[in-house]
């Protein structure tokens, strides 16, 4: 078995993964992963047991015990581009030997439950509600960057929304993945679902404009009236999509819930969004 080259996989002096500096023994197999760092430690203080707390720029990881389950909380940053450092580094962690810098022979699956916020991209969708995306809709491209990339796409619904947008030329080309079948039963009902649309940026590839003139203004009017299946895109975040078709193609269970705090059709914006992000917090907690 070829090792993987040191350029390939970077490991620290100490043994640690590189941009996570977290050891193999530091991490659970079930997961939580939140953009935001400051947002670890309000979860795992709802922890019975903290086993260990890493820092290391923006990703900060606290793993520990509820309920008699281990579980490591994990900030990613924002954006495809981290969520693409993250995945690839949980799953050396568990499936690379980083002393041998060989593959296991026996593959390990992770539970990672992405939990966010997002804004809504349907008018009935409530403010401070809560939605469970069946599908990841990357409209950022990083997945085709790899070559299983075309193994776990819906290659008809993509070419469906590609149709219905008439898509730009210029922008990268949609994909779009199915998200845990596990993990939606696992975490049942309570929900709203449908489509998530992940862009790879909050401005202008969310249809907002400030002072620079969007390309494509009609973007969110387009995700909108998008339908297939008797399925719709119902928000917009930046993460999913890459989340998903990573943990596929790797052998893991992934799956993302977000609290609404925004409609963007309706232009409403929640006037205390912290209050539904603790109540999901812990349905998450109790489920995974």
């Amino acid at each position: 078995m070829l090792k993987i080259k040191e350029s390939e996989l970077i490991i620290s002096p100490e043994g640690a993964i590189y941009h996570l500096n977290l050891h193999p023994e530091n991490l659970a197999e079930n997961i939580i992963v939140v953009g935001d760092p400051g947002r670890v430690p309000e979860i795992s203080a709802l922890f019975d047991k903290i086993e260990c707390k890493v820092l290391h720029r923006e990703l900060c990881t606290h793993t520990g015990y509820f309920n008699n389950k281990r579980i490591s909380v994990i900030s990613t940053g924002m954006g495809p581009d981290n969520i693409d450092i993250v995945m690839n580094e949980l799953d050396a962690l568990v499936n690379v030997d980083l002393v041998k810098r060989e593959p296991k022979d026996k593959h390990t699956t992770l539970n990672i439950v992405r939990l966010g916020t997002s804004g809504a991209l349907q008018g009935d969708l409530a403010v401070d509600s809560f939605m469970m995306s069946e599908f990841g809709l990357g409209l950022d491209g990083m997945l085709h960057f790899y070559k299983a990339s075309k193994d776990v796409c819906d290659q008809e619904m993509a070419a469906a929304f590609i149709k219905h947008t008439n898509w730009g030329q210029n922008l990268p080309t949609p994909y779009i993945v199915q998200a845990s079948q596990k993990l939606l039963h696992q975490l049942g009902e309570g929900f709203n679902k449908g489509i998530t649309a992940t862009a790879p940026g909050f401005y202008g590839p969310q249809g907002r404009q400030i002072r620079l003139e969007l390309a494509y203004p009609e973007i969110n009017d387009q995700l909108e009236t998008f339908r297939y299946n008797g399925h719709r895109i119902c928000n917009l975040e930046m993460e999913t999509s890459a989340l998903y078709g990573l943990g596929k193609m790797l052998g893991h269970e992934t799956l993302t819930v977000c609290v609404l705090i925004a409609n963007r059709v309706s232009k409403q914006f929640s006037t205390d969004y912290k209050k539904p992000v603790r109540e999901l917090v812990v349905k998450v907690l109790e489920r995974i």
